[in-house]
């Protein structure tokens, strides 16, 4: 019992997705009706969001000092996540024109089968308009990650503006992102029952065959996934000279966390704690990590690139290196359009498969093995947007000469959070 005790939460659940999948395979009926375990986690996770980046974003810019440090430490954020994503759809590109998993397969099914409702043309204006609230309780209720970072980012810059009068409300933010960090510290415990019941539901559902069908195309979409992780992620943390070992076990969690759940949203208050506990900034934090929810999706880019080429090579459609490269700059548009929900993807894909008047009829034939790349990219996304909010502390000065010393795993007997670093 004492060896129970002691494991992390990380082991906890990575047993937990172990037994949710042979769960699946051996009981497909039982883990039918698990759906409700895995969406009280999803709620309580979703509970989380708003308060958390009320307390984080108002509190943290509010602390910053003057408005031009936000101004300039939001230019570095555009510029990395669009450097990013270039580079993710790029290597999706490269890797679906490599192994073609596309060709030799035969679309069939009538138009419109199984297929998700047409996403509604994406322009720069339209993502500009929709990330202004006209109510913020609305947003809080939506969980619109873009509205409450737009908002929260403007309240506390009128904080800071007016100086000492609204000292109280900042302290007040303050007290609630510590109280939302022990909330979610609560909340973590049931991670492993919401993760298992989550991975056991899609097996059961789906069958175990959504494991190995269309394997050429999974395997093609986690090779490239992997690579983007190597090559572009880690280039950035090795020029950037974070520490590795502290920054692997600060975001190990949420990197499970998404991929168990094929959802950021769930991970995203767990990331914010273990990054600012990591010795970044509040104020960095609770703009970069949020705001990259929107911008800098990078494992969905990958996939709507790849994903598009594919139903292409299915189709026998051929699609010259010219039609590409304009796809890819759609791409570059429309993925910030995509939510940090699951199955989104499918719908901006449907958009751009319309776009470029590919037949609809190949997202029927991605539905069987979504589920199974939706966790892949979703645990990219998450990983992506840390990976970004260090760099950019370092590109801030922010020296993670001490980030050795802090602990960010939680084992399972732990019920006391570290001190957080501001």
């Amino acid at each position: 019992m004492p060896l129970f005790r002691k494991l992390s939460l990380t082991a906890w659940i990575f047993i937990a997705l172990v037994i949710g999948i042979a769960a699946g395979v051996l009981f497909p009926d039982f883990s039918k009706n698990l759906a409700p375990v895995s969406n009280i986690f999803l709620r309580l996770i979703k509970s989380i969001v708003g308060p958390l980046l009320f307390g984080t974003l108002v509190c943290g810019i509010a602390s910053a000092g003057e408005l031009k440090t936000m101004g300039r430490i939001a230019l570095k954020a555009v510029t990395y996540f669009e450097i990013a994503t270039t580079l993710a759809l790029v290597i999706g590109l490269a890797m679906v024109n490599i192994f073609q998993p596309g060709v030799g397969l035969t679309l069939t099914g009538e138009n419109g089968a199984a297929v998700p409702t047409l996403a509604k043309p994406v322009s720069l204006g339209g993502v500009l308009e929709h990330a202004v609230p006209s109510n913020i309780f609305e947003s809080l209720t939506q969980n619109d990650v873009l509205q409450m970072v737009v908002f929260f980012f403007l309240f506390g810059a009128a904080c800071s503006a007016i100086g000492a009068k609204a000292q109280p409300v900042i302290d007040f933010a303050g007290s609630v992102a510590e109280v939302m960090f022990r909330y979610t510290k609560y909340v973590m415990f049931l991670a492993p029952f919401g993760v298992g019941a989550a991975i056991a539901v899609t097996i059961g559902s789906k069958g175990p065959g959504v494991l190995f069908s269309l394997g050429k195309l999974v395997g093609t979409l986690y090779l490239a996934e992997v690579l983007f992780v190597v090559l572009v992620l880690g280039a950035a943390l090795t020029i950037s000279r974070v520490p590795l070992g502290p920054f692997v076990r600060a975001a190990r969690q949420p990197f499970l966390l998404a991929f168990s759940t094929a959802s950021s949203e769930a991970a995203l208050p767990l990331a914010l704690e273990n990054m600012e506990r990591l010795g970044i900034p509040k104020h960095i934090v609770g703009f970069v990590l949020p705001t990259g929810y929107s911008f800098n999706l990078d494992g969905s880019t990958l996939y709507l690139s790849l994903a598009s080429v594919f139903v292409a090579q299915a189709a026998g459609v051929h699609m010259p290196l010219g039609t590409q490269i304009t796809m890819m700059l759609t791409l570059m548009l429309t993925s910030k359009g995509v939510a940090a929900v699951p199955r989104a993807g499918l719908v901006i894909l449907a958009g751009t498969l319309g776009t470029f008047h590919l037949p609809l009829e190949g997202i029927a034939l991605i539905l069987g093995v979504d589920a199974l790349m939706d966790m892949c990219r979703t645990a990219v996304n998450l990983l992506g947007n840390c990976v970004a909010t260090a760099v950019i502390a370092r590109w801030e000065g922010v020296s993670f000469a001490h980030a050795a010393e802090h602990e960010v795993e939680v084992s399972i007997e732990s019920a006391e959070p570290s001190t957080m670093t501001s």
